[in-house]
């Protein structure tokens, strides 16, 4: 990676906010672009292939990850993740902020590769609300619900690795926390 101007990473337990808060900072900020990760989850409800997601196969995600085509990947509750590397670049080099929406273990990696990157963890208010979020999306089984209620401990344990821990109390008082942090 060159002509790196800004990679961000921006990271949480599931049910934290995240995606909520990165539409808030994509519509006030144009110079940021947010990549868009390959998943072997199905689909949810409304989700676009290429615009929420790259829908892929295992097979094909694996070789993906053999070839080397992934920023970073991680298995995560029972699926694959990654950022594809070649729209990155493109983007870093034509001058965005590069915005990463990624789970703990793939935010790690790129801290590890990238320590010059800006990572930034969303924290939820409390365990009940991450919970009540969660459960709100109506989108996942019992038991999906409670691996990631299991794992959001773990990922809190691991926040304090990041540069930046925020409480997502509420999504523009988050926002705005954000710009001060990118801007600074």
């Amino acid at each position: 990676m060159k002509n790196l101007k800004k990679l961000i990473i921006i990271t949480g337990p599931s049910g934290v906010g995240k995606g909520t808060v990165i539409k808030e900072l994509l519509v006030k900020d144009r110079d940021i672009w947010l990549s868009v990760s390959a998943t072997t989850r199905s689909p949810r409800m409304g989700e676009r292939d290429g615009q929420n997601y790259y829908f892929i196969s295992e097979d094909k995600f694996k070789d993906m990850v053999d070839k080397k085509e992934f920023l970073e990947w991680a298995q995560f509750a029972g699926n694959y993740y990654g950022t594809p590397l070649n729209k990155v670049n493109e983007k870093i080099n034509e001058g965005f902020d590069v915005l990463l929406e990624i789970e703990v273990e793939g935010a790690k990696q790129i801290k590890e590769k990238f320590p010059e990157s800006l990572s930034i963890f969303l924290l939820p208010p409390s365990k009940e609300e991450l919970e009540k979020r969660i459960r709100n999306r109506g989108t996942e089984k019992e038991e999906a619900i409670n691996r990631r209620l299991i794992r959001s401990n773990y990922e809190i344990a691991s926040s304090n690795i990041f540069d930046f821990v925020l409480t997502n109390h509420n999504v523009d008082e988050t926002v705005k926390e954000i710009f001060k942090i990118i801007k600074s």
